[in-house]
């Protein structure tokens, strides 16, 4: 696959994962029965690991790769950050505060994680 296709291919799952995200979130505050149809269980992880797999080959093609580059460092510490959140949000928060605390920190790591991939700089602000 050409690097650029895979690029695009990579930021489209990005935009669809933290849309997805951002649905489920709502739903999990406002309509939290909507999060136990199938598709919403499936298809973050089919998403999920499209974008890792791209992730990790745009890495591999283009030589770079974490702790050899800070800004890639920090969007996989960032990364891992965000996961943790997002499942405190989605599954794990005991009080409806707790997950939305959560979902609000998650969302705004998936921000920092786009602000770091546009600049290439580990403090894109």
């Amino acid at each position: 696959m050409d690097y650029y296709a895979l690029k695009y291919l990579h930021m489209s799952c990005a935009a669809l994962s933290g849309g997805l995200f951002l649905l489920r979130g709502c739903w999990m505050l406002f309509q939290p029965a909507r999060l136990q149809q199938r598709w919403v269980r499936v298809a973050p992880h089919i998403i999920d690991t499209a974008l890792l797999a791209s992730a990790v080959t745009l890495a591999v093609l283009s030589g770079q790769y974490p702790l050899a580059q800070g800004w890639l460092s920090a969007k996989v510490l960032a990364l891992l950050l965000y996961i943790v959140l997002g499942t405190v949000a989605l599954k794990r928060g005991k009080t409806r505060a707790v997950r939305a605390g959560a979902f609000t920190a998650a969302l705004a790591c998936f921000g920092y994680i786009v602000a770091v991939a546009v600049s290439k700089q580990a403090l894109p602000f």
